[in-house]
């Protein structure tokens, strides 16, 4: 079967019948999961900082440093909640940061380091393209050697957040201090050239359009047939409460589940080179999240012990493991814990 093109891509999500994508999506899962297993990781969100200078206006977690609230977490504190999250069974810490305008890659090597002597057990699957850019401009090196140091050090995987929408057009409106498309794209490629595998995102709902929805998909496709260094895709909503950006456009509207589930739906359609699509739960619900793994997410993502970004934008939803094993049981699929690879480490 060939490829869906661009504009076939938009004509499904604006027009295809909502239960027929749902069929179609589900279908294509299962060529790719066969034996019906959905998984979910142990993990815990460490924001090791809220300090950030970038200014997203899509973002209600950040602080600059001179605000009272303002923190950079102590190694003694990270290692406190690493400890926490080994106790309940945890393989994963989620390592994600304001950009601080201070921190260079020195401190962020003790790190690494820090975590990785100390935790072997666990994996560190942080810093955003947005992170190693800015690492690298404050340290004057290039984001090559930022994404070679770390791993020496123990980094092992990186996440896909910072894409939002690879649109400079968007990007200008909704974060334009960030690094743009391309910068964006070059990191993870560099990464992947590293054997360092990382994931893809994308937060819909803020001023795009359907067109440059599927230009975003299509740049990680084409990446995707490059290296194939991508784990997963995440989609998810913006979250709007408490940032500026509703305040400048109060005319952005809540995403419903409906636009969610086609989105999801046509993205497993058109990432035909993405084994893992996950559910985001966290920004969706439990509800909407458990529906998703009939419109093609093989993957309920986090037990989120912690989180912070999405709270802080009022979207505050939790769930443990026996929730998410019933979840899936639920919708007749076979839950299964697994590592930051998809290796399977448990099934139920």
């Amino acid at each position: 079967m060939s490829r869906l093109s661009v504009n076939e891509a938009i004509d499904l999500i604006e027009n295809a019948d909502l239960t027929e994508l749902g069929k179609m999506a589900y279908a294509k899962k299962l060529q790719l999961h066969p034996e019906k297993i959905t998984t979910f990781i142990v993990d815990r969100n460490i924001n090791y900082t809220n300090v950030c200078w970038v200014d997203c206006k899509f973002c209600a977690f950040y602080r600059h440093a001179k605000e009272e609230d303002a923190y950079v977490l102590s190694f003694d504190e990270i290692g406190k909640k690493i400890e926490e999250l080994i106790e309940i069974g945890g393989t994963q810490i989620l390592f994600q940061g304001g950009v601080h305008p201070k921190l260079k890659i020195e401190w962020y090597e003790d790190l690494v380091e820090f975590i990785s002597k100390k935790y072997p057990s666990i994996t560190i699957h942080g810093f955003s393209a947005i992170e190693i850019d800015y690492i690298a401009k404050i340290s004057k090196i290039s984001s090559l050697e930022v994404l070679k140091r770390l791993k020496q050090k123990g980094l092992y995987s990186i996440p896909g957040a910072g894409a939002e929408v690879l649109s400079d057009r968007v990007r200008d409106i909704v974060a334009p201090k960030k690094c743009d498309t391309q910068t964006w794209l070059k990191i993870h490629e560099q990464a992947h050239s590293l054997d360092i595998k990382s994931t893809a995102t994308m937060m819909f709902g803020t001023v795009e359009s359907n067109k440059e929805i599927v230009k975003h998909w299509e740049h990680i496709r084409n990446l995707q047939d490059k290296t194939g260094g991508f784990r997963a895709f995440i989609l998810w909503s913006f979250q709007g409460a408490n940032t500026k950006l509703m305040q400048e456009y109060p005319n952005i509207q809540k995403q419903s589940s409906n636009r969610y589930l086609r989105l999801l739906a046509v993205s497993r359609l058109f990432l035909d080179n993405f084994k893992n699509i996950q559910s985001s739960w966290v920004t969706q619900g439990s509800y909407v999240g458990q529906l998703a793994l009939k419109f093609g997410a093989n993957d309920l993502g986090s037990t989120m012990m912690e989180e912070n970004v999405v709270k802080a934008a009022g979207a505050a939803f939790r769930m443990n493991q026996e929730q998410m094993i019933e979840l899936i049981r639920d919708v007749g699929e076979f839950p299964a814990k697994r590592n930051t690879n998809y290796d399977i480490l448990e099934k139920f």
